[in-house]
């Protein structure tokens, strides 16, 4: 599947889970295929949510391998993760995707303003907060990332550098915060559709393995090649593709909305 090498692209080359992309085109291959339109939405979701456990992986070890990941903020943060990761996949559960679509645009026009245009920090003496802090952000970081199907790097990569962690870092360190947001995510979606009857055959809850297994057999493949470019890029220019990748995919559900 191409959608599924460029989701592993975009996964080593921006931190980035490939959600942004996966979700749409397996909600609009499962329209095709007929699923019951009531949990299109979470069964897009929940799929693409366990395509970036093997994205994330496959990334953050690339990452890991060129000493990039700082494992400190993983461990501090991970906690706060798996709960929100746990809570988001209950709230998705309850939502219309109709809600789902509305708040993802305007989240995504957000997040591409702040990293396009926000400052970054002049100097490195801003630190990560707290403990409690830590876990907050976290807890929401988790949350939003099962709302949307995403790894979580559109709020973790602007967080890390708000911090003053460089922004190659933040990457590289998103990467790896994938993994357990994907992890809990996809768990808690596996739990909310178990034995749902409108599931097609070859479901694992929400998660469509035939789907799981074709994006990740090319995401996996293009991951490592995300992670090359992103060390020979300047950061200025990595920030601007950040940017400009959220931006498209936020106008693209906008059309989606209005069409």
């Amino acid at each position: 599947m191409s959608m599924g090498g460029l989701a592993g692209l975009m996964a080593g080359l921006l931190g980035i889970g490939g959600g942004a992309l996966i979700v749409p085109v397996l909600a609009i291959v499962f329209e095709s295929q007929h699923m019951d339109a009531g949990i299109i939405m979470q069964a897009a979701l929940a799929t693409s949510l366990a395509t970036i456990v093997f994205t994330a992986l496959s990334a953050s070890l690339a990452h890991h391998r060129r000493r990039a990941v700082n494992w400190t903020i993983v461990a501090r943060i991970t906690p706060g993760i798996i709960l929100g990761g746990l809570l988001g996949a209950a709230v998705v559960d309850a939502l219309s995707s109709y809600a789902l679509r509305v708040m993802f645009v305007i989240f995504m026009f957000a997040v591409a303003l702040q990293f396009g245009f926000g400052r970054t920090a002049a100097a490195p003496h801003r630190r990560l907060p707290g403990t409690l802090i830590v876990t907050v952000v976290g807890a929401v970081i988790g949350v939003v990332s099962a709302l949307f199907g995403i790894g979580g790097a559109s709020m973790s990569v602007p967080f890390m550098t708000w911090c003053s962690v460089p922004v190659r870092q933040a990457i590289a360190t998103s990467a790896a915060i994938g993994l357990p947001i994907a992890l809990s995510t996809s768990i808690g979606l596996i739990i909310a559709g178990w034995a749902d009857p409108r599931l097609p055959p070859w479901s694992l809850g929400y998660v469509v393995l035939p789907a799981l297994i074709g994006v990740v057999a090319a995401s996996t493949l293009a991951a490592p090649l995300g992670v090359r470019l992103a060390h020979h890029l300047r950061e200025a220019t990595l920030r601007r593709i950040f940017a400009l990748f959220v931006a498209l995919f936020a106008v693209r559900m906008l059309w989606g909305l209005v069409v």
